[in-house]
């Protein structure tokens, strides 16, 4: 039997639930159908989220022929003959709609061989993917093609969905009744993840274990759900874009000092299972955003980190977490990334000259002839373990690559150094 979620599949777009950001009354892919003006189109986003049945609504509605193809279990032969069929088919149909499911599965040559009938008009491409396509479409596709993004269906759009598809079931099927708890479909809209065509999977499944043969009911309660759930399954791929995206987000937020918000993406990542990339945040954190405002913050951070990779998951999970609270609730400086940053892009923009003569290296016979460290001044010969003299290459001895951070650690060592050379 067909599934269900195939079964109710929307047919127009006033029936989709979510993307209202793009095709809701006066956004633009509403108007695009509208007006039955279709580009060349790539709908990138999470699974269940409409994108191949925007695409079917977008061929009923244009009176296109419509060829979907799955990049995974096709190439260029495939493509070609789809190609070749076009030049038949455009004298009895109004142009060709391909839609090309997956298209991050196709390498660049089998790509390519996409863009003659792009060029030409004579069929319209509309693309799906669930990563981000500015990382696996090739440029000269992105260059001709409108990207629409697709987003996780929000939970009252789900329950909207799972409402609607229960209105349909005496449509669909001949039990005397069916009785469907609203808190049955407020779980399954909670934990879809955002995805519709996983919720109403689900539905239906809860559907065929609530069936009672002896009454010729069925029931549909919260009980069943929560026993026909398997764990929620997150979007997360190492190598794709809600990886990036999670892990930009728990930086961000332990950089903002938001320790909740810390935690919480530390959760997705610790879900994932993703404990090099955990660990190599914290690190990173630890000197990029904290660092001399509590310089033991590395320390402990590194054994965190030390204690998380000999323990692994799940016990892991504690000391990546005390990390995080601890980390996000360190006082912030970025004094350290700007000043190594600031060097190193002067080592590619400006003269820096020649390192000072009394600061080579003299550990030789003959450097004195040449005048190597003949002036050097040895600091803890003098009082305070300083003296005066220049560091730095002559064409940047007046740089400050250094600027302190207002924080109780580094107003004390400024103030500390502020007053050993005041007499200079």
């Amino acid at each position: 039997m067909q599934p269900l979620a195939d079964r109710l599949r929307p047919q127009q777009i006033d029936d989709m639930v979510g993307q209202s950001h793009i095709i809701g009354k006066g956004k633009i892919l509403n108007k695009l159908i509208h007006n039955k003006s279709i580009p060349n189109m790539i709908l990138f986003g999470p699974p269940g989220t409409g994108k191949t049945t925007l695409a079917n609504i977008i061929a009923a509605i244009t009176g296109k022929k419509y060829v979907k193809l799955n990049a995974v279990n096709c190439g260029v032969k495939e493509i070609k003959e789809v190609i070749d069929a076009t030049k038949i088919d455009l004298f009895s149909y109004n142009g060709i709609i391909l839609m090309l499911d997956e298209i991050q599965a196709l390498n660049r040559k089998q790509q390519q061989s996409l863009l003659e009938v792009i060029e030409d008009g004579s069929v319209t491409l509309i693309a799906s993917t669930a990563d981000n396509p500015y990382f696996v479409v090739y440029k000269a596709i992105l260059s001709r093609s409108t990207i629409f993004e697709f987003k996780p269906i929000q939970k009252k759009d789900i329950f909207k969905g799972l409402k609607r598809a229960v209105d349909k079931f005496e449509e669909l099927y001949t039990y005397e009744t069916i009785n469907v708890e609203e808190k049955a479909l407020e779980y399954i809209s909670e934990t879809c993840n955002g995805d519709m065509r996983s919720a109403l999977n689900k539905l239906e499944l809860v559907f065929n274990t609530g069936i009672d043969i002896a009454s010729n009911s069925v029931n549909i309660t919260l009980e069943n759900v929560v026993e026909c759930s398997s764990i929620k399954m997150l979007n997360y791929d190492k190598g794709g874009d809600d990886a990036y995206s999670i892990m930009s987000a728990f930086h961000k937020s332990l950089r903002g000092s938001d320790a909740d918000a810390s935690i919480h993406y530390l959760a997705r990542l610790v879900k994932a299972g993703d404990i090099q990339g955990i660990t190599r945040r914290l690190l990173c954190v630890a000197s990029e955003d904290v660092g001399l405002a509590v310089p033991q913050a590395i320390t402990i951070t590194q054994a965190c980190v030390a204690s998380a990779l000999q323990l692994g998951f799940p016990e892991a999970r504690i000391p990546l977490a005390q990390a995080t609270i601890y980390l996000a609730q360190c006082p912030k400086s970025d004094s350290v990334i700007k000043a190594i940053d600031v060097a190193l892009s002067d080592l590619d923009n400006i003269e820096i000259g020649d390192i000072p003569f009394n600061l080579k290296d003299a550990h030789y016979s003959g450097a004195k002839d040449l005048g190597r460290g003949l002036d050097y001044k040895y600091p803890h010969n003098y009082e305070n373990h300083y003296v005066k003299q220049q560091y730095l290459p002559d064409p940047i001895k007046d740089k400050n690559y250094y600027v302190p951070c207002e924080n109780k650690n580094e107003i004390a060592f400024k103030q500390y150094w502020n007053s050993i050379k005041k007499g200079e």
